[in-house]
């Protein structure tokens, strides 16, 4: 067995064990964090746009300006969203740490899910923030080959 899969095989174990945690399906997380990151921790992506009309009106000092309009690790949690669902870490790239980001990352999507009375397809569109209308979709058909018996 190669290193990439074994170190797969220990991301989906913390991301199921994050997720039971949190009540929530298993399948949905592991679905969000391939779609995402295709498990890549370390992943980020800069988002210009949310950073001009989310973040920016805040007037943070430029670092942390910067760093909430990133979305980081295997969920890409938006640091923005990240400081608002309570994540107090110093520094924002934490969140690419496999058990810190999943742990937002689940938080997040409890809210959103609460948020849509408990429809995944809804709550995913909100965690997309409507960028994509297949986002929900490619998500969801991700779901059966995380599924456990």
């Amino acid at each position: 067995m190669n290193s990439t899969l074994i170190l797969k095989e220990g991301l989906i174990t913390t991301a199921r064990a994050t997720a039971a945690r949190h009540n929530l399906d298993t399948s949905l997380v592991c679905a969000v964090c391939e779609q995402e990151s295709s498990w890549n921790p370390w992943a980020t992506r800069y988002e210009a746009a949310f950073r001009i009309r989310y973040v920016a009106p805040l007037r943070l000092p430029v670092t942390e300006e910067v760093t909430r309009s990133i979305s980081w690790g295997l969920m890409q949690v938006m640091g923005q969203v990240a400081r608002e669902a309570g994540f107090r870490g110093e520094f924002l790239p934490e969140l690419c740490d496999p058990a810190t980001g999943l742990e937002w990352g689940c938080i997040v999507l409890s809210k959103k899910l609460a948020q849509s009375g408990g429809d995944p397809a809804k709550a995913l569109q909100l965690w997309n923030g409507g960028g994509n209308l297949q986002y929900a979709a490619q998500v969801l058909a991700r779901t059966n080959q995380y599924e456990t018996a």
